[in-house]
């Protein structure tokens, strides 16, 4: 038990200066930004495609999916050079949980099949609504499919 809550505070203390920078730098949060738009992009690309095939084929073969993709992972290393720059951590367990959760999330909320029932929530949940039409769109989008 004593080994868990050294564990859970050594965790806690890794995180702090880098939750710290994320708060504080409006660079890194700009990099975000600029990575979520890039794939907020790609996937309105693929969003009127059926099958995964078609989607893998279109993603193959559509110069602007290309550019996207590598905007996104610019952006994305960028944001992640920004918040390491100052110290290094002696162990990147946190930096890798942070990329893989960041990778789950934006593969839910950007998978074909439950993406947009998952943003709904997830709004819902944020704004505390119901999850009825939004308000000043007559089909109750959202923006983001």
């Amino acid at each position: 038990m004593a080994a868990t809550t050294q564990r859970v505070k050594y965790a806690a203390g890794t995180a702090r200066p880098y939750v710290q920078r994320a708060l504080t730098d409006e660079e890194f949060r700009q990099n975000l930004r600029d990575a979520f738009a890039a794939a907020r992009a790609i996937y309105r690309e693929l969003g009127g495609y059926g099958g995964i095939s078609s989607v893998a084929t279109r993603v193959a073969g559509d110069e602007e999916i290309h550019a996207n993709l590598r905007r996104a992972i610019a952006e994305l290393r960028q944001a992640a050079d920004k918040i390491q720059e100052r110290e290094q951590p002696k162990s990147h367990a946190f930096r890798n949980i942070a990329l893989l959760a960041t990778g789950v999330v934006i593969g839910i909320f950007f998978n074909p099949f439950t993406g947009r029932s998952t943003r709904r929530w997830v709004k819902g949940k944020v704004t505390h609504s119901d999850g009825s039409a939004a308000a000043g769109s007559p089909n109750g989008s959202n923006g983001l499919s």
